[in-house]
């Protein structure tokens, strides 16, 4: 992983001693049970693109990047990120869910909940100039929801101080077409919001389904000057899943971002007794920057 500037200098240094804690207990359990772990540190300074982890040779821009290449293989660990899950897990290794032909090389996360459950790679202690930063990712969902209706799950998701509101870039809800019987119907990509003013929401289009089975770049933009929100699907812009301080899908108050500190990657279905009852998802090539970062190799 790279930790590159704009970085906040720990301001909360009992969080990240606890999960330096953590990591370290993880990491004796796994020599204790026959697991293995690095032999030696391949390094964290700014300056050195990591493997794909960029997506560019110039990583001047970046807040954040992890691409799991220097990770010991098995359930996830960081100095450098935190976790957090519930129903679920996250396992570090290679693609076992692609198609021979598709599998991503190296090292990947997999993300696995039941039912309800999340599980994430949580980013603390985030700080992005004039509080607005880029994201990108590389994401393979094995199965979205077919079940219940309006079943709504997330990907990405930014948190801070302020009016309560919890940013969603990456997310959508499995929408039922008109006059279907419960099953039917299309996941879609849309932004959404909750816990602020504006209410709970997700801003779907059906311009924009969500594909499972097949590996995607999810790109998003955060602009604090007018609380926007940006999406780009494997390099395309999709401005109809914009929203802004006055153009979003919750109540007809003005949208406006938190002072965010913390964003997390993995997964999260919010309704219950859903079809499947359990999901995989693989994660690779987290990105965090003051630029857009792209989908490069």
């Amino acid at each position: 992983m790279r930790l590159l500037p704009h970085l906040a200098p720990e301001p909360h240094a009992g969080r990240v001693t606890v999960l330096g804690a953590v990591a370290l207990a993880l990491t004796a359990a796994a020599l204790a049970t026959g697991g293995t772990v690095p032999a030696h540190d391949h390094g964290d300074g700014p300056g050195h693109p990591h493997r794909g982890c960029a997506g560019h040779g110039d990583d001047r821009g970046l807040l954040f990047c992890e691409d799991f290449e220097d990770l010991p293989r098995g359930g996830a660990t960081s100095l450098h990120w935190g976790v957090d899950t519930r129903h679920g897990t996250l396992t570090v290794g290679p693609d076992r869910l692609s198609d021979p032909g598709e599998r991503r090389p190296g090292q990947v996360l997999t993300v696995h909940t039941e039912d309800n459950g999340h599980a994430f790679v949580e980013v603390d202690d985030f700080d992005a100039p004039d509080n607005s930063f880029f994201g990108r990712m590389r994401v393979r969902v094995d199965a979205f929801p077919t079940a219940p209706d309006w079943a709504h799950f997330t990907l990405v998701e930014a948190t801070g101080e302020g009016d309560g509101s919890v940013v969603r870039p990456i997310g959508g809800q499995h929408v039922p077409a008109a006059g279907d019987t419960a099953g039917d119907g299309t996941p879609l990509w849309g932004v959404g919001s909750d816990g602020g003013p504006t209410g709970d929401w997700t801003d779907w289009r059906e311009s924009a389904p969500a594909e499972a089975g097949e590996w995607l770049c999810l790109e998003w933009e955060q602009d604090a000057s007018d609380n926007r929100v940006s999406v780009w699907i494997d390099g395309e812009p999709h401005p109809e899943l914009t929203v802004t301080t006055t153009r979003h899908g919750g109540n007809p108050v003005d949208f406006v971002f938190p002072d965010f500190d913390t964003v997390r990657f993995g997964w999260q279905l919010y309704q219950g007794g859903s079809e499947p009852g359990a999901y995989d998802v693989m994660l690779d090539d987290l990105a965090l920057g003051t630029e857009r970062i792209g989908c490069a190799p």
